[in-house]
């Protein structure tokens, strides 16, 4: 019994140390790409993004940056349970100057090259 204990443990500790590496890229990614966003250069931003069909990297920075969307702070960040691969990242941002109350909340994906935000 001792044995299946210590494996237990053992798995645990791998997946907590995951999770953990998993938390800090997502919120690495979301503060890179918030750095770079008022430049507005997407050779910088776009590899960070993970786009949509149709979507490009012009008209979202355009958008965001309209609007002077900027981060204030991340809050926390949590693997999403439906998806290994994604992070749910709750921050909060400012928009057109002001703090916004209610929180932001932004999905980051691991890609073969890379964690991009999902907007």
């Amino acid at each position: 019994m001792p044995r299946a204990a210590l494996w237990l443990g053992l798995v645990a500790a791998l997946g907590c140390h995951s999770e953990s590496r998993k938390t800090e890229a997502a919120q690495a990614t979301v503060q890179r790409f918030f750095e770079a966003l008022p430049s507005g250069d997407c050779a910088v931003l776009a590899p960070l993004l993970s786009s949509k069909e149709g979507d490009t990297c012009q008209a979202t920075v355009q958008e965001l940056n309209e609007h002077s969307v900027s981060l204030v702070e991340v809050l926390d960040a949590k693997v999403d349970g439906r998806d290994p691969n994604a992070v749910m990242v709750r921050a909060r941002v400012a928009r057109d100057g002001k703090v916004r109350e209610q929180l932001m909340l932004l999905r980051v994906e691991r890609h073969p090259e890379g964690w991009k935000l999902r907007l």
